[in-house]
């Protein structure tokens, strides 16, 4: 791999789509019809940390790594709540050019069949130039405008809550993402896809805690969802409260089209783990800019064959990347954010052996790359073992 993944500039195509750029001054947030066209017209390139794998099995120096499930304790549930919460969908989605007053919220909740008000912190983060259009909300607040799924998932509000990504489905989908990847903001942090769910936001590709988007810059206070009865919130009333400018979606309307033309739901949530040892080289490498997953993968291979012999080894190194535990003091991460930095957890050692790579440099590549390996493991026969697994994989999911 070469870097982190890129993006191209995808808006999502449906019947209103929220784009939020940057413009001088603060966030303008439009919401518009059809503004890029048919998907035909305007094909979307995935962002990949590597390509599909398209993988022969003579050719691969190990069982196919699409189909190896790392092997660790179970994600831990994190913060309060659950099936306690009571679900209450956004009906309606608004823009307003502006933060919304208070006394207008007042308004809002007085229309007909509107029973809940909420206004979020709305904005765009860009990576390698491309938008991905998010919502900067509270946890807490925010937790019961989800589907029930979202809403019952401890693991996805503790995520916002320790400045990581929800990515919509969706947007999963479109941009190649990979669950436990971290990507690289453009002029910002870094930010960890830490779950993905369908969150029924038309246009939003995921949500982000509001703390993180304040210190992004994101407009305060002017997207508005509205719950009610289905259907029946006055899409003019909306509008006319918010002015002019202000854009309105209706989120529900999916669901008044005769029940034969509706697509499946979609209600599952993933959290934290990428799902098969390929995804989880992928993800590691993310966190080292111009390593490749490859590399990765032929140390996990010569190391424990993907996790299949542990250890501890003659020499006591643990786990399936082999560390030896001062080693792993220094340099062992939380790859699953559960809190633990277990050097028995692939979800653990993957990323803290790409962490380790890459305080050696290994992400210049060439001498430098060759140098990291050998501070692994002191050998310039396993440095060559190691690249020419590499390269095997390179070719074999090219």
């Amino acid at each position: 791999m070469s870097g982190l993944p890129s993006f191209r500039a995808v808006m999502l195509m449906v019947a209103a789509v929220l784009v939020v750029t940057a413009a001088a001054g603060g966030v303008v947030v439009v919401l518009g019809e059809d503004l890029v066209g048919t998907a035909q017209e305007q094909p979307v390139r995935r962002f990949r940390p590597q390509q599909s794998p398209q993988q022969s099995p003579q050719q691969s120096p190990a069982p196919r790594l699409d189909e190896m499930v790392p092997t660790a304790e179970p994600v831990k549930d994190f913060g309060e709540g659950g099936p306690s919460i009571t679900v209450t969908p956004p009906r309606v989605l608004a823009v307003a050019a502006g933060t919304v007053p208070k006394q207008t919220r007042f308004r809002l909740g007085e229309l007909a069949h509107v029973q809940k008000v909420a206004v979020v912190d709305a904005g765009a983060v860009k990576v390698s130039g491309t938008s991905l259009n998010l919502l900067a909300v509270d946890p807490a607040e925010f937790r019961s405008w989800t589907p029930r799924p979202v809403a019952d998932q401890p693991a996805v509000w503790s995520a916002l809550t320790r400045g990581e990504l929800v990515a919509d489905a969706d947007a999963m989908k479109k941009f190649g993402m990979i669950l436990g990847a971290v990507y690289q903001v453009d002029g910002g942090p870094r930010l960890r896809v830490a779950a993905s769910a369908s969150l029924g936001l038309h246009g939003v590709d995921g949500l982000i805690s509001a703390d993180l988007g304040r210190s992004l810059g994101f407009a305060q206070g002017v997207a508005v969802l509205l719950h009610g009865k289905e259907g029946k919130i006055s899409q003019t009333g909306v509008k006319k409260l918010l002015g002019k400018r202000s854009q309105v979606v209706v989120l529900d309307a999916a669901a008044r089209t005769p029940k034969r033309r509706q697509p499946p739901a979609q209600q599952q949530v993933t959290v934290g783990r990428p799902s098969s040892y390929l995804e989880l080289y992928k993800a590691a490498a993310t966190r080292c800019p111009g390593l490749s997953w490859t590399v990765l993968a032929a140390i996990g291979q010569v190391e424990s064959g993907h996790g299949r012999n542990n250890g501890p080894s003659s020499a006591g190194a643990l786990g399936p990347m082999q560390f030896m535990p001062a080693t792993w003091k220094h340099y062992g991460v939380d790859g699953d954010g559960d809190g633990k930095k277990d050097i028995w957890s692939p979800y653990d050692a993957v990323p803290g052996a790409a962490n380790y790579l890459c305080a050696n440099k290994a992400g210049q590549g060439g001498e430098r790359l060759r140098k990291a390996i050998w501070f692994y493991n002191h050998s310039w026969d396993y440095v060559n073992k190691v690249m020419s697994i590499a390269d095997a994989y390179a070719k074999a999911y090219a």
